[in-house]
């Protein structure tokens, strides 16, 4: 029985359906235990193997594959010490349809039993489209275990034309937020968390996105920045604004805080926590 790998869950509900990514292997647990019939290579080797793989980002732009790698090696330089390594088969970490018009990687590490941390999920996705060009997703997920009530943190990138690029940056309250302004007030309003959100929104290139999918509008939390960035809108390079540019003209100047963004988080998570955010206070 083959395993499919599921596609992004917050993929834009208009987008059209994707191949299933097969792999041979026929069990695997969540948190990346092998069956019987795994390789004898060690889990390090499976680590190192996956995680090569996974941080090459092959289908995005330049600068949107060093935003994925400054996002990836900024969480491993944090908590790196807290996470066990990938066990996933390899074959289930970079999988591919039988065509080779869809590929993803899937990179999941459990966090060790006395760390705050749950569990990190990276994954990139690409499939060619029916009309021509591609679908290119790539996310970094973070969760924490129930030991802190500080937010979790999920940034992802969808990417469907040249021109046009969604973002999602979203923390997620582990406390309803109308129930307990103490919470908003600590991890959301004192750390100014809106700055981001504000920030972009002042580049002419940038609007509102709103997902035609009631379901991806019902699992972002309230305090999401979604947003689509186009390079038709407004963007006036050197040759007149006539032609449009790819992205990678100019998500330098638009994506270079980001990652800040993630060093906010460790910041939040020391304001309600203690032990492995200590150092982010």
């Amino acid at each position: 029985m083959a395993v499919s790998f599921s596609p992004i869950l917050h993929l834009p509900h208009s987008l059209p359906s994707l191949p299933a990514l097969k792999s041979s292997r026929t069990k695997i647990s969540a948190t990346g235990s092998l069956s019987s019939s795994s390789s004898s290579a060690s889990q390090m080797d499976l680590h190192n193997q996956g995680r090569q793989k996974f941080i090459e980002f092959p289908f995005v732009s330049a600068p949107h594959r060093d935003l994925m790698v400054n996002l990836v090696s900024t969480v491993e330089d944090r908590l790196g010490s807290h996470l066990l390594p990938c066990t996933l088969p390899l074959d289930v970490q970079h999988c591919q349809n039988e065509s080779g018009s869809a590929q993803a990687s899937l990179h999941i590490r459990s966090g060790l039993q006395s760390s705050q941390v749950d569990f990190i999920l990276g994954s990139w996705l690409h499939c060619k489209l029916p009309t021509g060009g591609a679908l290119n997703i790539t996310s970094l997920s973070t969760y924490l275990n129930p030991s802190t009530d500080a937010p979790n943190f999920m940034i992802e990138l969808i990417q469907s034309s040249p021109t046009s690029l969604v973002l999602i940056l979203d923390l997620p309250p582990r406390k309803d937020l109308a129930l307990s302004p103490d919470y908003l007030q600590t991890f959301y309003e004192n750390t100014q968390l809106d700055t981001h959100r504000q920030m972009l929104m002042k580049l002419p290139e940038v609007q509102p996105y709103v997902s035609s999918s009631l379901y991806l509008r019902s699992i972002l939390s309230p305090t999401v920045v979604l947003i689509q960035i186009g390079a038709e809108r407004g963007w006036t390079g050197t040759n007149g604004g006539d032609n449009k540019k790819s992205l990678a003209s100019y998500c330098p100047g638009s994506f270079r805080d980001l990652v800040g963004s993630l060093r906010l988080w460790r910041t939040i998570g020391g304001r309600g926590g203690e032990g492995l955010y200590d150092e982010a206070r």
